[in-house]
């Protein structure tokens, strides 16, 4: 099969000899040449030139009379050639944010495209997701639960940690009594409270109902309050089931729970919170601390040097504080890194908001 290629036959503007030129397509190609032979005259002011003529002829009558009208640069024929966009030949600042798509706009018409046509599915199970109106979710419930009894609930946490003992007061002053914490439901009382070094899923119980016709306004009274403390989103238990289901205003994964906004362009752009990574921000690089730098020999102790930053002992306040730690979870600065529990290794990596009082300090002075 013949090569796709770019034909570019007597070529004449500016100073260009009436050459014959022939470019791969889908190939990265280079012009190279000495000043003045010629090379933006072929890439700019010919190829260029002529692929933007051609799609401005594409468009209607009325287009063109805004864009005005462009001559045919001097040369016989050039075939193969289709829309063209070129980046100006200027000195850019490096920008991790520019790309070729920016700097030409087509990115903003992409993301537009995107938009409009995008397929959302779940993250979590591969699943396309779904949206209801909020009378398409009580008729799927009234269906579904049909004379079963059910609680109808709010997910407010999912899969974070923290001990949320202001959200449970929250809750309380709301005027709920219960809450569904990590799959068990529990009466919320005051100065209630769960780890907050573990990941939780919370969920307040804004109703418990016998799915009948009858109740069908309490229903939707309580699927709206569910949704409206939920952000959008809300769960239906049936009674001696662990498995939820859920629903939401929104798009949402059948099986997960998961619910995602409408697709925007600003959900396609680096250059925007809404679509940056949240790892990189939209850089494409990120930035971390190489533990086995910072530990490059697990056998050692902390007082013969384990911990390279610091070094090895000596009498100063990062080893009173790394003695703190210590006297807390159980081993001592002689202890060798690998028979250290992970949860001390993490507090001294990354730290703890938990007070621990220094005991081994200059007379005098104390530390927490």
């Amino acid at each position: 099969m013949k090569e796709r290629v770019i034909e570019v036959l007597g070529a004449r503007e500016h100073n260009l000899k009436n050459i014959d030129v022939s470019i791969p397509r889908d190939k990265l190609t280079v012009i190279t040449g000495l000043s003045g032979s010629g090379k933006s005259s072929l890439a700019f002011d010919t190829i260029y030139a002529e692929g933007q003529r051609r799609y401005m002829e594409t468009m209607n009558a009325y287009a063109r009379q805004f864009l005005g009208s462009m001559e045919r640069p001097d040369v016989d024929r050039i075939n193969g050639l289709s829309p063209v966009i070129a980046i100006e030949q200027k000195s850019t600042n490096k920008n991790p944010r520019s790309t070729v798509g920016t700097i030409t706009e087509v990115y903003d018409f992409l993301r537009l495209l995107f938009a409009r046509v995008a397929v959302a599915y779940s993250s979590v199970t591969g699943e396309r997701m779904v949206k209801y109106t909020r009378d398409q979710i009580l008729d799927i419930i009234m269906d579904a639960f049909n004379n079963k009894k059910i609680s109808v609930m709010a997910p407010l946490v999912r899969g974070r940690k923290g001990h949320y003992r202001e959200l449970f007061e929250q809750i309380r002053r709301n005027g709920f009594i219960y809450a569904r914490v990590d799959g068990e439901m529990k009466e919320v009382v005051p100065g209630m409270r769960v780890d907050r070094y573990k990941n939780h899923d919370i969920q307040v119980v804004i109703d418990r109902l016998i799915v009948r016709q009858s109740d069908r306004d309490r229903l939707k009274k309580s699927l709206e309050a569910a949704m409206k403390q939920g952000k959008g989103a809300a769960m239906i238990l049936e009674k001696d089931d662990s498995e939820p289901r859920y629903f939401s205003s929104q798009l949402m994964c059948p099986t997960s729970g998961i619910s995602y906004n409408e697709p925007a362009p600003h959900s396609f752009s680096f250059n925007s919170p809404h679509g940056a990574c949240p790892l990189c921000n939209g850089l494409g690089t990120i930035n971390d601390v190489d533990i086995h730098k910072i530990i490059p020999d697990e056998s050692k102790s902390i007082r013969k040097g384990a911990l390279a930053p610091v070094g090895p002992y000596r009498n100063a306040l990062i080893f009173w504080q790394l003695e703190a730690i210590a006297a807390k979870h159980g081993f001592t600065l002689d202890t060798p890194v690998k028979e250290i529990p992970e949860e001390a290794i993490n507090c001294i990596l990354f730290g703890s908001e938990e007070a621990l009082e220094i005991t081994n300090t200059p007379p005098g002075t104390t530390f927490k």
